[in-house]
């Protein structure tokens, strides 16, 4: 405050200042995983024993329930359809023409019902505790980009050696997803809403981390307890109030009690 500065006091050097402001953080778990189908639906012939006569879809197809995937010869005469029970896509076919398809052991289709997928990762355990079903996650899948999604399961136990826990995350897209891939999820777990300063502001150093303020003309060194991080703005979650006068760029040339004048920065001082 210009009232505080003393009249007839040394001028010290120009500093550039900001106002501490609110602002909130997301707080983000992240979760490394791959890609698997969140059902899978085996498709047999009903009655065993009959021979595949036509193969009219293939490993890769996007099929609709109802749909025609294959025809079996009758011993009788004539043959008979295999429907795709579901809609989705076919995972697996193990169809060859002239070739018995079987009634139990391997499925002559294998469909993703819906085609839909979950990324399931593991978490270390204290970020286990942050998740929730339903909460959003930003998905980066190898092969193809960023897609959307949204916690389905937290499994309820951890893995007692490694100490991590599973959690399953459905994946919303239409575009083409394989198997296996693997992929990244930011899941939001919810954010803090506190008093914030540039990262240029905080001084990391044997003194612990601290923030320079300036208050009647002079710097006053600030310990504080830094939280969040996002857009080259952090968290302070002790030590500044909202309304502070900050030094915009904290350094080792400003030492405590040092008089100073105060710039404000512009609002576009990156």
């Amino acid at each position: 405050d210009e009232a505080d500065a003393p009249k007839d006091g040394p001028k010290g050097a120009a500093v550039t200042v900001l106002k501490a402001a609110k602002s909130c953080f997301a707080n983000i778990v992240e979760v490394s995983g791959i890609l698997i189908p969140k059902e899978e639906t085996a498709v047999r012939p009903e009655r065993p024993g009959l021979k595949v006569a036509e193969i009219l879809a293939d490993a890769g197809d996007t099929v609709t329930a109802g749909q025609t995937l294959a025809r079996l010869s009758l011993p009788e005469g004539g043959v008979t359809q295999v429907q795709a029970p579901v809609a989705g896509l076919i995972a697996s076919s193990s169809a060859v023409i002239g070739a018995v398809a079987s009634g139990k052991g391997e499925a002559l289709f294998s469909i993703i019902a819906r085609s839909e997928f979950d990324l399931v990762g593991l978490v270390p355990t204290q970020d286990v505790a942050k998740l929730a079903v339903n909460q959003m996650a930003r998905i980066k899948i190898i092969g193809a980009g960023e897609v959307e999604g949204k916690v389905r399961r937290v499994a309820p136990t951890v893995e007692p050696n490694s100490q991590l826990g599973q959690v399953f995350v459905s994946v919303t897209t239409n575009r083409r997803l394989l198997v296996n891939s693997s992929g990244r999820a930011m899941i939001k777990t919810g954010q803090s809403c506190g008093v914030s300063v540039p990262l240029t502001a905080v001084l990391y150093g044997s003194a612990g981390t601290v923030v320079q303020v300036v208050r009647r003309a002079r710097v006053e060194t600030r310990r504080v307890e830094v939280g969040l991080m996002s857009g080259g703005q952090v968290e302070i979650r002790d030590g500044l109030q909202e309304g502070d006068i900050v030094v915009a760029r904290a350094g080792a040339l400003l030492r405590e009690g040092d008089p100073v004048r105060p710039v404000t920065a512009s609002a576009d001082v990156k």
